[in-house]
């Protein structure tokens, strides 16, 4: 297959075969990784600018290694370093790094839809690091990646996805992923952070998380977006936890060979337990690691497609 997009902005407008293709990549450029010397040349001589007005330890990370690891040069700006703290626009912001020729702009902001904005203004690649409450492709890319690592597939599974719906952008991506694939997702939460007409998109709503891990293969475990004012939706943290908190009680109602997900940050004694978060189902650490092979792919693809 040969990849012809510019910019890589959500999953939605992605089709199966692009999103495998991303896949099969990765799983090229994974061994790098585990190098002494943990570099290849694919990229050198372009430039990659990571542009963060939000707060980020692993994409932004990620995103950096996954650049260096290729052999680009990275530069990276947030909200506070950037002249957008003296009134400058968005627009004007990345059209001044557009000046200086840069070959992709990985961009984060709390405004939906701002890569896809700034993607039709600019001639470099843009890769859309995570927009509001909308879309984080590489995240549901890298989780989709995890799932066929440990599941030997992507189709005809079954996944729960429970935390703040409402406000998650790795929720809308997953969803938007998994379903192009058929499988059965199942989003638990309370009330009041379950969009309405949710089930438009495919899934399935329960609102006790007893019933939406039963005889899952994957579960999700979201955090309360507190940033977006998640916190207010709910009457108390220790009530949410009593309710929407995996525990290792929890399960046995999923399938024994279950894998437990969480995209980080994680609140331990929250949503999630130790013993779970550190137990013998879960692969959050693997999705880390993963993280760096799909966004190596995604830079390749975007920027090796004219070599």
């Amino acid at each position: 297959m040969e990849w012809k997009r510019k910019d890589l902005l959500g999953i939605r407008d992605l089709s199966k075969e692009e999103i495998l293709f991303i896949l099969d990549t990765a799983e090229s450029f994974k061994e790098v990784s585990k190098r002494d010397i943990k570099k290849v040349p694919t990229l050198r001589g372009k430039t990659v600018i990571t542009l963060f007005f939000e707060p980020s330890t692993r994409t932004r990370t990620s995103f950096e290694i996954a650049a260096k690891r290729l052999s680009a040069d990275t530069i990276n700006i947030s909200s506070t370093t950037s002249s957008v703290v003296k009134g400058e626009t968005l627009k004007d912001t990345v059209l001044n790094l557009q000046s200086m020729q840069p070959d992709v702009i990985i961009i984060r902001h709390s405004m939906a839809g701002a890569p896809h904005i700034l993607s039709r203004i600019l001639k470099s690649s843009v890769v859309n690091a995570g927009d509001g409450a909308h879309e984080h492709p590489t995240q549901a890319l890298l989780d989709l990646y995890t799932i066929r690592e440990k599941k030997g597939r992507v189709e005809n599974l079954k996944v729960a996805i429970i935390g703040d719906i409402a406000h998650s952008r790795v929720a809308r991506s997953n969803i938007y992923c998994l379903k192009k694939f058929g499988n059965e997702v199942v989003c638990c939460g309370p009330p009041s952070l379950i969009p309405p007409c949710l089930d438009q998109l495919g899934v399935k709503v329960e609102f006790r998380i007893e019933e939406a891990i039963k005889d899952t293969d994957v579960i999700m475990m979201l955090r309360i977006q507190k940033e977006r004012g998640g916190i207010s939706f709910i009457p108390s943290v220790r009530e949410y936890s009593s309710l929407y908190g995996l525990r290792s009680e929890h399960l046995h109602l999923a399938k024994k060979d279950v894998i437990i997900m969480h995209p980080g940050p994680m609140n331990r004694g929250v949503e999630i337990m130790d013993d779970v978060a550190d137990g013998p189902y879960s692969v959050i650490l693997d999705q880390v690691e993963n993280g760096v092979a799909v966004r190596m792919a995604i830079l390749y693809l975007l920027l090796g497609r004219e070599q």
